[in-house]
């Protein structure tokens, strides 16, 4: 994938372009989700949507694996009815770097270079191995401040290799962050000019993504989310991993499994990472931006289903901690099976609605 397709950092806006239908299309490594949007006025409709499981979503056989995605992607796409193959596809974790930047006045031909150094002096992996791209906020006689995006290039083409395995055409890779911060500042109006964060949990990594009054994002991905939990909470408890992720997600009819695995002390005792991580970077960023601290954290990805966990996080934090459904807030025209997905899975669909909010 060429620079110039690595469209990540028109978040705030869409693109001033002729506009083609897209969709969003969130590859996590144990669900695919998919999300089609069109604007009404200010508003967001839903046109489809759909979710599917990857069968073995975490097994060592990395070909194995990839074909079990290229499947669920498919079987998703196909039971949305979505015509058009634009898919706009998310990247994470720790072969991605999302970073802001504030450089004195420069001439505009000179943005890009100084964009590039900036990367490879904060990025954590060879820049000379990946690709970059940057957003302009401001650009003033005193300086030029904006967001750059660099991803490796591994991590673009493996994506990208698996949406065209799938017959879909990749037009489009952002950074799953900037989708969710995307998404909140387009559906959650009423938080404008206030310091919020989303935490989107999902079964392998975990997304920061944080925005203030300066407009300017600030992202971060920890390598601990849902697979880690349930495995420290399976072998504490002498269990399999497939065992404690039907109790904790309500698919197990054992209740008394439940009580005899003590899985609320379990899965605090498990999350205490987590919260420790989440709760350093918001005094990072704190620290950075000069600020006071995050008013309001709004829960979503995969993981945020899981019966008390909300609230767990909620009683670690002097912030309130809400579970966010960013499709409570959108009128669907789809179908009544669209309408279950969203209501049952909503929180979980939130990047793909980010990235459906991109245009070409």
């Amino acid at each position: 994938m060429t620079l110039k397709n690595l469209q990540t950092l028109n978040w705030r806006r869409l693109l001033k372009l002729e506009q083609y239908t897209v969709f969003g299309l969130d590859i996590g490594s144990s669900s695919v989700k998919i999300v089609q949007l069109r604007k009404d006025g200010h508003d967001w409709v839903v046109t489809a949507a759909g979710m599917a499981e990857i069968p073995d979503g975490m097994e060592d056989n990395k070909t194995r694996r990839d074909i079990n995605t290229v499947k669920a992607i498919r079987k998703c796409f196909g039971a949305t009815g979505i015509v058009t193959k634009f898919a706009v596809y998310g990247v994470c974790g720790p072969e991605v770097a999302v970073r802001c930047f504030k450089f004195p006045a420069l001439p505009r031909e000179e943005i890009t270079g100084a964009v590039t150094l900036e990367a490879s002096q904060v990025c954590p992996f060879n820049i000379e191995e990946g690709v970059v791209d940057y957003q302009l906020i401001s650009n003033s006689t005193d300086s030029a401040t904006g967001v750059l995006v660099a991803a490796t290039n591994k991590m673009v083409d493996k994506k990208n290799r698996l949406v065209q395995d799938a017959e879909l055409n990749g037009t489009l890779a952002d950074a799953d962050g900037l989708a969710l911060l995307n998404c909140f500042t387009e559906s959650e109006k009423s938080y404008t000019n206030k310091t919020v964060a989303i935490l989107n949990v999902g079964s392998s990594f975990t997304t920061l993504a944080i925005v203030g009054n300066n407009s300017l994002p600030f992202v971060r991905d920890i390598a601990y989310a849902g697979n880690d939990i349930i495995k420290q909470i399976a072998d504490e408890n002498n269990v399999s991993a497939e065992t404690i992720t039907k109790i904790l997600f309500g698919s197990s009819d054992n209740t008394q499994e439940q009580t005899e695995l003590q899985l609320v002390t379990s899965l605090a005792k498990a999350c205490q990472k987590l919260i420790t991580d989440v709760t350093e970077t918001l005094r990072y960023y704190a620290a950075q931006e000069k600020s006071t601290f995050v008013e309001k954290i709004f829960i979503c990805g995969g993981f945020s289903l899981v019966k008390g966990f909300v609230e767990l996080f909620n009683n670690n934090f002097p912030a309130s901690v809400v579970l966010w459904n960013p499709f409570e807030k959108m009128r669907c025209e789809a179908d009544r099976t669209c309408m279950d997905v969203l209501q049952k899975n909503g929180p979980a669909m939130a990047v793909a609605a980010g990235l459906a909010m991109r245009s070409i």
